[in-house]
């Protein structure tokens, strides 16, 4: 037998043996972080990111909607723009919360930049609403802020 052979036949046996292991433990991804990510580290799965950040953006799509609501609704109905408004940014403070890493960071660092921020202009959003004048500035810019980071991270 020739050393290319060899060769073949060891990096053959090195991707059969990767398999093995994969198919013995299902859990090896899960089992590896626990041992190479401090104990404070959030992995946010795939899916789950994909989930959340759908939520996210229905609840983006609600606030929208109750914002554009027409100026003859709003003067029969004065405080149901506000409660809508309220209603989607709690929602949205909520996932975004749940998106936002902790102090040791996650598996997406571009969320440990912007999440914190996006979470803090939902809160700005959220007091500016519930003033006795509600304003709604800060709710535009809500739905601008995701616009934002996706347009900078991709």
């Amino acid at each position: 037998m020739t050393a290319s052979h060899k060769t073949f036949f060891m990096g053959i046996s090195s991707i059969l043996l990767g398999f093995f292991l994969v198919g013995c433990s299902a859990k090896i991804a899960e089992n590896v972080r626990k041992v190479t990510y401090p104990p404070e580290f959030r992995y946010i799965e795939p899916q789950e990111l994909r989930s959340d950040m759908a939520r996210l953006a229905q609840h983006l799509r609600t606030l929208e909607l109750a914002m554009m609501q027409n100026p003859e609704k709003q003067r029969e109905e004065p405080g149901l723009q506000r409660q809508k408004v309220l209603m989607s940014l709690n929602n949205i403070e909520k996932v975004a919360s749940r998106l936002q890493a902790g102090d040791a960071g996650s598996s997406h660092p571009f969320m440990q930049d912007y999440m914190q921020d996006f979470v803090r202009i939902v809160g700005e959003a959220k007091i500016a609403a519930s003033l006795p004048q509600p304003r709604y500035y800060f709710a535009g810019q809500v739905a601008g802020g995701c616009a934002n980071c996706h347009k900078i991270n991709r």
